[in-house]
């Protein structure tokens, strides 16, 4: 397959490079996630990708110390989600084993995003 042509920016679009940064930052201010903030830019202001700008979401999050990785914010949830459980919920067994596991992958997940930042 050839490798897609480079997209030009379309007429419609109204905004500036630094303009889409500023609603990127408010937008994560708010604690959108970065396939919320891509959703939101799309339906709200009509922006279809930021690759368009030659921006990425997670390199103006970075810049600004914004940036959480998903996968690990999902594993918090769902040990929260599975904690809060075994509070109601003391005598039950899978749960306690899925605290175990969410709890180990999490810890995973945060050794190598340390590993990942120091390269």
């Amino acid at each position: 397959m050839a490798k897609a042509k480079k997209q030009d920016k379309p007429i419609w679009l109204k905004y500036t490079e630094e303009e889409v940064k500023e609603i990127v930052l408010k937008l994560a201010g708010k604690g959108l996630t970065t396939e919320k903030i891509g959703l939101t830019l799309r339906d709200t202001y009509g922006i279809p990708r930021v690759k368009l700008y030659n921006l990425k979401l997670n390199k103006i999050l970075k810049e600004k110390d914004l940036y959480q990785s998903p996968d690990l914010k999902n594993l918090k949830a769902k040990v929260e989600k599975v904690e809060k459980h075994l509070e109601k919920n003391k005598q039950d067994q899978r749960s306690k084993r899925a605290r175990i596991i969410s709890k180990a992958k999490e810890k995973k997940q945060k050794e190598y995003q340390e590993k990942e930042k120091k390269k």
